[in-house]
C-alpha cells in the first residue's frame, strides 16, 4: 500500500500547477509542498500501512485549541482534514484506497505549512510574500520543522522558536486564554458600513437587532421602522437616543466578542511583522491608544499622551532613528496642506496666508509677495514653499524631533496643547504632537550624553535646551547617538490582567477583517 500512495503522491504533485487536487482538496502551499515530497522522494509521511501515524492525530487536536494561538482552523481546511482521518480510520473499504491515502496526505502536509508560516509571519501579507516561495525558507524552516514534528508530535517547541519573543506579544498571547475562556460565543451578523445595498442592509441589520433583543412591528414604513428599531437599541445600550444610523452606531453593533477575537488576531500578527528583536532603548508610539512610550531594557521609563493624524490625514506606521531636535522651530507646511487647505484660500484672497501667519518663500529662500501670483492658474499644487515663522505660536510648538522618513513626519510640541484633555485625539495633519515633549528631549539628551566617548565634547545638556527655549532661540541639536522610533498600529494591548481595545480610528483592522477574516 505505501508503495500505491508514494505513486499517486508523485502524480498529483508532477501533474498539478493550480495548487489543488480535485475541486474540494486544495493545496495553496505548492510551492513548499513539493519542495518537501520531492526531498522524500514522495513518500507518505503521515501513515503507513493502511494506518495513521500518531502525528496526523496530533496535528488535528493541535488544530481544536490553535484559536490559542490566534490562529483559525477553517484557515487550514480543517473539517476536509477530519473528513480523511475519520474516513480512512473507520471504513474498511476506505482503507484500502491509495488514492485516498495520498490526497491524505498531501493535504496533511500542506495545512501543516500553513500553520507554520502563520505562526512565523502572520497572515497580513500578499500571498507572493509568502515565506513558502523562498527556497531557503523551504530547506532551513519548513522541510526540517515537518520532519521534527512527524518525529516528536508535538508544535509546542516549534512554536516558541519561531514566535516573536517581544514581551507584549507573549502577554498578549496569555491573556487571549482567559478572554476565549470567558467569551461571548454567540454568533452575531456583521455588518458591512457603508453600504451598497439599502435592502440588503436593513434586511441584515434588523437580523442584527434582534440578535440583541430589538425588534420592530413590520407593517410601520421602512424610514419609521429603522429609526424606532434604532432608538430601541440606542437606549438599552446607554447611548443617546437620536435613532440615526451612523458609522459610530455600526461599530457599537460589531463590537462583539467575536469581533474583538479576530482584533486579537490581527495584532498578534502585527507582532510578528516587527522585527525579531528591538533595541535597548526605543520610542514606541501606538496610533490608536493615543500614547507613546519610552521604553529602556523592557521597562517603561517614560508615558505620554499624543495627537495624531485626523483620518483623512493618517499617521503612517513607520520606524526611524531621530538624529536632531530644533528648539523654537519654523513650520514648512507640506504640499498637501497647501493643495488642501491654502490654495482654494489663496485664490479667494492673496492675503490668506497672512491672516494664517504664513509666508511665502520661493525654494530658494526669497520672500515671494502673494499679491503678485495668479493663483487662479495652479491646482495641484504651487511652485513656492510656505512657513510659518518659529515663535509660542508656531504650530510646532517649541521643539521638534526630526528622524528621515519617506512621509515627512515628525515627533512636535504643539501651540493647542489644550487639545491633550481630548479623549479622541486624531486631529493633526499627519505628524505626531507629543504632551511630555520635555520630559523626551530630555531624556534623548542624558542618554546620548551618557554614550559619548570620554574624549568627545557633548555641545548640548539640559541646561542648554531650557536656556534656549527660555530666550525663544533657534537651534538645531545633532544627536549623534540617534533615538530609535517605532510608530505601530495596535488595535489591543495586554495589561497584567487583561485585554485593552482601542477605536480602529483609521478602519486598518476593518480592512484587514474584510480581506483575510471574512468567513471567521
Amino acid at each position: 500500500m505505501d508503495g500505491y500512495v508514494q505513486k499517486n503522491i508523485e502524480d498529483f504533485l508532477t501533474h498539478t500547477s493550480e495548487n489543488k487536487i480535485d475541486d474540494s482538496t486544495l493545496l495553496p502551499f505548492l510551492p513548499v509542498t513539493k519542495a518537501f515530497y520531492t526531498s522524500n522522494n514522495y513518500k507518505p509521511v503521515w501513515s503507513s500501512k493502511e494506518q495513521w501515524d500518531k502525528a496526523a492525530l496530533s496535528f488535528l487536536n493541535y488544530l481544536d485549541t490553535c484559536i490559542y494561538d490566534g490562529l483559525f482552523k477553517e484557515d487550514y481546511q480543517y473539517g476536509l482534514l477530519k473528513k480523511y482521518y475519520s474516513s480512512l480510520q473507520e471504513n474498511n473499504d476506505k482503507r484500502k484506497d491509495a488514492v485516498l491515502w495520498a490526497k491524505a496526505d498531501c493535504l496533511f502536509s500542506n495545512s501543516f505549512f500553513n500553520v507554520l508560516q502563520d505562526i512565523r509571519q502572520g497572515r497580513l501579507q500578499k500571498d507572493s510574500a509568502g515565506l513558502q516561495y523562498d527556497s531557503s525558507e523551504q530547506n532551513n524552516f519548513f522541510i526540517p520543522a515537518l520532519q521534527s514534528f512527524l518525529k516528536e508530535n508535538s508544535l509546542t517547541q516549534l512554536i516558541t522558536r519561531w514566535q516573536p519573543k517581544h514581551r507584549d506579544f507573549l502577554l498578549l498571547k496569555r491573556n487571549l486564554h482567559s478572554f476565549i475562556d470567558s467569551m461571548d460565543t454567540q454568533d452575531y451578523t456583521y455588518l458591512q458600513y457603508p453600504y451598497k445595498d439599502s435592502t440588503a442592509f436593513m434586511k441584515l441589520l434588523k437580523k442584527r437587532m434582534a440578535e440583541s433583543g430589538v425588534s420592530v412591528q413590520q407593517h410601520l414604513p421602512d424610514t419609521l421602522q429603522l429609526r424606532l428599531m434604532i432608538k430601541a437599541y440606542q437606549q438599552k445600550r446607554g447611548m443617546k437616543t437620536d435613532g440615526k444610523l451612523s458609522s459610530g452606531l455600526v461599530k457599537k453593533l460589531n463590537d462583539n466578542d467575536r469581533e474583538k477575537l479576530i482584533r486579537i488576531a490581527i495584532t498578534l500578527d502585527r507582532f510578528k511583522s516587527l522585527p525579531a528583536s528591538l533595541p535597548e532603548k526605543y520610542i514606541w508610539v501606538n496610533i490608536p491608544s493615543y500614547q507613546l512610550q519610552l521604553i529602556s531594557n523592557d521597562s517603561v521609563k517614560l508615558v505620554s499622551k499624543v495627537i495624531v493624524g485626523k483620518p483623512g490625514t493618517p499617521t503612517p506606521e513607520l520606524t526611524g532613528k531621530i538624529n536632531n531636535l530644533v528648539t523654537y522651530p519654523t513650520w514648512t507646511v507640506p504640499v498637501s496642506i497647501i493643495k488642501k487647505d491654502l490654495l482654494p484660500g489663496l485664490k479667494r484672497n492673496p492675503g490668506y496666508l497672512t491672516k494664517k501667519g504664513l509666508a511665502l518663500y520661493t525654494y530658494s529662500g526669497e520672500p515671494v509677495d502673494p499679491y503678485h501670483i495668479d493663483w487662479n492658474k495652479y491646482s495641484k499644487g504651487i511652485p513656492f514653499k510656505v512657513q510659518q515663522g518659529s515663535g509660542d505660536a508656531n504650530a510646532l510648538g517649541v521643539l521638534k524631533f526630526n528622524f528621515n522618513n519617506p512621509y515627512d513626519v515628525y515627533l512636535h510640541d504643539t501651540n493647542q496643547r489644550y487639545l491633550f484633555k481630548r479623549s479622541d485625539r486624531s486631529l493633526s495633519h499627519g505628524c505626531v504632537r507629543v504632551e511630555s515633549w520635555k520630559d523626551l528631549a530630555y531624556y534623548i539628551a542624558r542618554n546620548d550624553s551618557m554614550l559619548y566617548p570620554k574624549k568627545d565634547t557633548l555641545r548640548y545638556t539640559t541646561d542648554s535646551i531650557d536656556n534656549w527655549i527660555n530666550r525663544k532661540e533657534m537651534h538645531k541639536i545633532y544627536i549623534k547617538n540617534s533615538f530609535p522610533v517605532y510608530i505601530r498600529y495596535f488595535t489591543c494591548i495586554p495589561n497584567d490582567k487583561k485585554i485593552i481595545f482601542f477605536d480602529d480610528i483609521y478602519n486598518n483592522d476593518k480592512a484587514l477583517r474584510n480581506h483575510f477574516f471574512t468567513k471567521k
